[in-house]
């Protein structure tokens, strides 16, 4: 046996285990982690992603503090991505594929039968709070939850300590449990209170703080203040929009109060924070040839947008600091994926992932330390059996499923089976379908999402029998809803 130096030579009867432990240092704590995210802020909605017209100097600045993953997904639309990150699973395990019941569009004249939605996260699953919670954190969340927001369903019933959930409006909102909020606030400074609040009533950690935004969600209204900043501003690449410009301004301003609170308390050093957005922007439509009017913002280069599942309804911007350990100022291309969140929030607890339900991601930490690190798995997945409108006769998306490889990645549309098959790091903006001249990689590529499909027990929609979906009533107005023309 060998001993250093200093402890060979002192004499066996002295040697003493003491001695030893005292030359261990203690375990560090585990870090606080707080996780910030937008809702509907595109790719390149940041300066620090690409906007010329945008500004956000408070993400810019944690951007320069830490990390951009460049090359992260989340799922088109709301739901289904806060249930994958929730619970570590992808669509096809919880049955959550998108928002609100199959009969949201008029798909009759279709070829598929969408798969039904669940819209409440199923009460069997543990979710991420409650693993948090299991390993010694304190555990607050205050925003926008929807994955059922009443009885058992709701966050606070989910593992979270605190927990108010607020969404569909930015001013004269309502709040659930009801609280009391001051008159004419902004719902991003009030939620930005309530984190700040709970962060310093547990400075003494180690706590884990969720902050989802409903900023820059549709209806898109801002501080008067804030619009008349950017009412006399040229637009630049696509972005254009005074009072969504304004409501970005909203979201960094939380953040940068965010930062400053822990800066205050001293706890900058031993805090993991990531920002990053639900989906894509709601824009780009008009490069697909559907409702321009609509485009509030523009995802360029990135193809279409939210409830697409071309890169700019899918890739988001992703931000992670944390001192000593993610090296700042670096960006990592590796892809990576909603359902990668919970195993490495658990792995920063040095807690373990439940033992009751299956996980489908793969911690980041490697990447976080080193930003060219690899990671285990080959590829990452997306399955979407329904039809996501954009107007009459207008789709964002059909029934599709995908899978990204590196830099390729292979979309499967379901009505008809066609492949189209791109190269990312060459084309990011998916103008050039290599299916047809890359026929091998295709077809190997092709033959692993059919694989992860039957693993996965994937549903698939079936061959539409000709009945219409039921639109659902207005029941203010007590007529017949036409919901293909609903905010996206």
């Amino acid at each position: 046996m060998h001993f250093p130096l200093h402890v060979a030579l002192v004499p066996a009867f002295v040697f003493a285990l003491p001695i030893l432990s005292a030359s261990v240092p203690a375990p560090a704590a585990p870090p606080n982690v707080i996780f910030i995210m937008a809702d509907d802020l595109g790719y390149t909605d940041l300066a620090c992603f690409g906007s010329r017209y945008y500004e956000t100097p408070n993400i810019d600045r944690l951007a320069s503090q830490g990390m951009r993953l460049t090359n992260h997904h989340h799922h088109q639309n709301c739901a289904p991505t806060r249930a994958a990150l929730m619970t570590g699973q992808y669509a096809p395990r919880t049955g959550v594929y998108t928002v609100g019941g199959i009969d949201r569009f008029d798909w009759s004249r279709r070829p598929l039968r969408p798969v039904p939605n669940v819209t409440q996260l199923p009460l069997d699953r543990v979710l991420l709070p409650a693993a948090m919670k299991a390993a010694g954190f304190a555990t607050g969340m205050f925003g926008k939850w929807h994955l059922g927001n009443d009885g058992p369903y709701h966050p606070g019933r989910r593992g979270f300590d605190e927990a108010i959930v607020s969404q569909g409006a930015h001013f004269n909102f309502e709040t659930t449990p009801p609280v009391t909020v001051p008159k004419g606030q902004y719902l991003a400074d009030f939620l930005t209170d309530r984190a700040v609040d709970f962060i310093t009533r547990h400075r003494n950690g180690p706590f884990f703080l969720y902050l989802p935004h409903f900023g820059v969600h549709a209806p898109h209204h801002a501080k008067p203040e804030l619009v008349a900043k950017f009412k006399d501003k040229p637009a630049a690449g696509g972005h254009h929009d005074p009072v969504y410009a304004a409501m970005i301004a909203s979201v960094d301003e939380s953040v940068g109060r965010i930062m400053r609170t822990i800066d205050e308390l001293k706890l900058t050093e031993n805090t993991v924070l990531i920002f990053t957005s639900d989906n894509g922007g709601v824009g780009g439509y008009d490069r697909e040839g559907i409702q321009k009017s609509n485009s509030i913002t523009d995802n360029a280069p990135l193809r279409s947008g939210k409830g697409s599942l071309y890169e700019g309804g899918t890739r988001v911007p992703f931000i992670v600091r944390w001192p000593g350990i993610v090296p700042p100022g670096t960006a990592c291309d590796v892809p990576s994926i909603h359902v990668d969140i919970f195993p490495t929030l658990v792995a920063l607890t040095r807690g373990k992932l439940p033992e009751s339900q299956v996980f489908d991601g793969e911690s980041l930490l490697p990447l976080f330390r080193k930003p060219d690190a690899s990671l285990k798995r080959e590829a990452i997945f997306q399955h979407f059996p329904g039809y996501l409108g954009a107007g009459p006769d207008a789709w964002r998306t059909t029934p599709v499923s995908l899978v990204q490889a590196g830099d390729w990645k292979l979309m499967e549309f379901l009505e008809d089976g066609r492949l189209e098959l791109y190269n990312l790091r060459d084309d990011i903006g998916e103008t050039r379908n290599l299916a047809s001249t890359e026929t091998v990689r295709a077809q190997e590529m092709h033959a692993r999402l059919l694989a992860w499909r039957e693993a996965i027990q994937a549903p698939m929609p079936e061959k539409n029998s000709g009945t219409a979906p039921p639109l659902k009533k207005n029941k203010k107005k007590g007529g017949r809803k036409d919901r293909s023309k609903e905010k996206i």
